[in-house]
């Protein structure tokens, strides 16, 4: 694989990281009082033009 490559993808990673934790915790704080509550989590990443669809899932303990 390319450096170009391997850079835009540690790229568009790194911008899915922090946009995400920024959504998720203003979520988390509209919610109101989330302590002792958990909540399941689920990305579904999908790219177009190589059919591929990747689903994580996981669980996100409230503060």
């Amino acid at each position: 694989m390319s450096g170009d490559f391997n850079m835009s993808m540690r790229k568009f990673l790194k911008q899915v990281g922090v946009t995400s934790q920024q959504a998720i915790e203003e979520a988390m704080r509209n919610a109101g009082d989330t302590s002792g509550k958990s909540f399941e989590a689920k990305v579904v990443l999908t790219v177009d033009g190589i059919d591929l669809e990747h689903t994580v899932t996981g669980q996100i303990e409230g503060a």
